[in-house]
């Protein structure tokens, strides 16, 4: 891998070297690099659209690295990974995509992953995207995530997106049975012309099932976001969706939380916050010897963590 693709993948997954564990690197619409253990496989699909990655019954603390990089301008790829989670597993999975593009034409990753829960599993998912590059051709990433959750299992989801992608779509769908929960924290932020769709839709199909949906956002200069979450509440259960947003220069943020109770033991709850940095949040900071550009750099960042 050159430097550019090495760098990537430090952004996106954090890699400064060859990760321990089962991993699958792809660059530039190819799988490069795959490592498996004796609890977790990883094999490519028949049809060479992606993999499907196997987590053995009872694996314990256990991670898999599958980051996605790309560095030649022009490229559109679309990627299905399947991950199959075990009864009682406990696992961590690291995904991300990294876009560098220095040309005129636009590269295009879009990701599929599609989540198997088996009972008492529990899996926490970190994506991140990156963009980078000073072509003029566009970073696209449309990532959408699936999920299916049986019994008692438990799924967290980080996912982080604050530099260079000029356009996303990010859809997650969720379907949790008995006792399951979901935890999803998403932190974005946009600046120039970019623009970013997030769209959530929970089933909360059974007895104890419970969800939290969470959206901190940062909309800079002149781009746009628009946060749509759904939540289905089809049997006793609790299921809470809060979008927070700072809105700066001439950007624009729309959230729209909907929930439904299909049931009448489902407990849900909604809220959406969009306004800009409190003046005397930055006028503190100033007195402390930071200028007004600082100040706001610090309440961002404090803000996205």
């Amino acid at each position: 891998m050159d430097a550019i693709q090495k760098h990537l993948l430090e952004e996106v997954a954090d890699l400064h070297a060859v990760p321990t564990g089962a991993y699958n690197i792809r660059a530039n619409g190819k799988s490069v690099e795959r490592n498996t253990t004796s609890t977790i496989d990883i094999v490519s699909k028949e049809d060479g659209t992606g993999i499907d990655i196997i987590i053995k019954p009872g694996t314990k603390r256990q991670s898999v690295h599958i980051p996605v990089v790309l560095s030649q301008a022009g490229l559109t790829e679309v990627v299905y990974n399947d991950f199959y989670i075990g009864e009682d597993a406990d696992v961590t999975i690291i995904a991300g995509c990294g876009i560098h593009n220095g040309g005129a034409e636009s590269s295009r990753h879009d990701g599929i992953h599609r989540f198997f829960i088996g009972k008492n599993a529990k899996v926490k998912y970190v994506e991140k995207h990156y963009g980078s590059g000073d072509g003029t051709g566009k970073r696209i990433m449309n990532p959408q995530t699936i999920v299916e959750m049986e019994e008692d299992s438990y799924m967290e989801m980080d996912t982080v997106q604050i530099k260079g992608v000029d356009s996303t779509k990010r859809e997650t769908r969720a379907v949790l049975g008995d006792g399951a929960k979901l935890v999803v924290m998403e932190r974005l932020m946009t600046h120039g012309s970019q623009t970013a769709t997030s769209e959530f839709a929970v089933d909360l199909n059974g007895d104890g099932a419970r969800a939290n949906v969470t959206s901190r956002s940062v909309a800079k200069e002149e781009s746009t976001q628009l946060f749509i979450s759904k939540i289905n509440g089809n049997a006793k259960c609790s299921g809470h969706t809060e979008c927070d947003a700072i809105i700066m220069d001439h950007a624009k943020i729309s959230a729209v939380p909907e929930i439904t109770a299909n049931h009448p033991d489902a407990e849900l709850i909604h809220e959406a916050a969009i306004g800009k940095i409190a003046g005397e949040q930055i006028i503190k900071l100033m007195t402390l010897g930071l200028a007004e550009q600082e100040a706001e750099e610090q309440i961002v960042n404090g803000f996205l963590k």
